[in-house]
């Protein structure tokens, strides 16, 4: 029995100890604090700011691809103009159009209508106006009856007043808040009344032929508190022209007449006027612009002779542009100038276009179907036939796009080699 019952430990227990004496193996470590705090957040730091400098350069690199590739498409010239989109409207060979805000005004004898970018009637005002001319600007438009006595004052949002006069209309200027100055027709004198956009007279001046002159232009500032008029006076057998700033601010309330600005031109007929922002005026004569720089008292900033005969001017918030007839050459020049008098563009014409204007930083010249566009840097762009009367045309959004306007359809352009 004793051989049998001896102390020899069984398989069973040998196997139970040894588990009993291992160790737990893990693979988290405790990691000692760093012996310096700020040096540890200084490589974080440095870490953030190179990742940021990667993102910077690859964003900076995109801009000026971007920016290359379209300075590369804006300067070059095309030859053709497709078409990419028509949208259909009501036919009327009577309707005039003009840009204004985020669409186009459309107006003839009968109405007045405000049409979207895919030429959409937004609303339209009925009237009865026997020749209808139109004034733009930034806020507000005026449609008045030339030779008539009513004027329609509208927003993008439709009409906001109405203007009957006493005298026929003759000449009308508009600023930004809706305030109409008018040249009134009178058998004696004509008279210049102001009214607010509905209808209450707040400025009247009599004119005399034999003092002041006759008015051949007027104009209004932005905000309605400057009035430029130009005059012309006659002399025995000569011409001359006289130049009048009124302010009808507060400021203005201690002149005499409200006058703040007097200037006489010997010889020439200042036939123009218009305000570039609110710090500058320009005066155009037959054969040369004066540039007024002020706000209290306009005074001459600069005065340029043309050498050629002026056809036509236009202008912008920046640009100052004329056609003008070329004397030495057969055919039309186009110049343009900055707002301080300084010549950037001077270009022969491809022929005689009726229509100019200035949309952003290129000029653009129609005339029926024919169309030249040329850019603030003196390329011209595209020079040819559109396949569409054009009664209006502007900049449309994205590169080398244009909208085209006729008398029942709205064409979307663009330009290609």
């Amino acid at each position: 029995m004793s051989g049998r019952g001896g102390c020899r430990p069984s398989a069973r227990t040998e196997i139970k100890g040894s588990f009993m004496t291992q160790k737990k193996k893990t693979h988290l470590r405790i990691l000692a604090p760093p012996e310096n705090l700020d040096e540890a957040r200084e490589k974080v730091n440095r870490f953030q700011r190179a990742k940021m400098r990667r993102i910077l350069v690859f964003v900076v690199i995109l801009i000026l691809a971007a920016c290359g590739t379209y300075l590369l498409l804006d300067n070059q010239s095309y030859g053709h103009a497709r078409t990419s989109a028509r949208y259909q409207g009501s036919i009327s060979d009577t309707s005039s159009y003009v840009q204004f805000a985020d669409g186009i005004v459309r107006y003839n004898r009968d109405g007045v209508a405000f049409l979207n970018k895919k030429n959409e009637e937004q609303w339209i005002q009925p009237t009865q106006l026997q020749n209808p001319v139109v004034e733009v600007k930034h806020e507000s438009f005026a449609v008045a009856d030339n030779g008539g006595n009513n004027i329609l004052v509208f927003t993008e949002e439709g009409l906001t007043g109405e203007i009957e006069t006493t005298l026929p209309i003759e000449k009308i200027a508009l600023s930004d808040q809706g305030i109409v100055s008018v040249v009134l027709r009178n058998e004696s004198a004509p008279e210049i009344v102001t009214y607010d956009a509905t209808g209450n007279i707040l400025v009247e001046l009599q004119t005399s032929p034999g003092t002041t002159g006759y008015p051949t232009a007027l104009e209004l500032s932005d905000d309605g508190n400057m009035m430029a008029v130009s005059y012309l006076t006659l002399d025995g057998t000569g011409i001359s022209s006289r130049v009048i700033y009124y302010d009808f601010s507060e400021s203005g309330q201690s002149r005499q007449d409200n006058i703040v600005s007097s200037r006489e031109y010997e010889d020439t007929v200042m036939a123009d006027i218009f305000f570039m922002g609110s710090d500058r005026s320009v005066v155009v004569g037959d054969s040369s612009f004066v540039i007024y720089r002020g706000t209290d008292s306009p005074e001459v900033e600069k005065e340029i002779t043309l050498d050629q005969e002026i056809q036509s001017v236009f202008h912008s918030g920046r640009y100052i542009g004329f056609v003008l007839l070329n004397q030495e050459k057969s055919g039309y020049e186009l110049r343009l100038y900055n707002r301080q008098g300084e010549q950037v563009v001077s270009r022969e014409l491809p022929g005689k276009y009726s229509n100019a204007k200035i949309d952003g930083d290129e000029v653009i010249l129609f005339d029926g179907d024919r169309c030249c566009i040329v850019t603030a840097s003196g390329i011209i762009k595209y020079e040819g036939e559109l396949d569409i009367e054009a009664l209006e045309m502007f900049r449309a959004f994205g590169v080398n796009r244009y909208y085209v306007i006729n008398v029942d359809e709205l064409r979307v352009i663009y330009l290609t080699k």
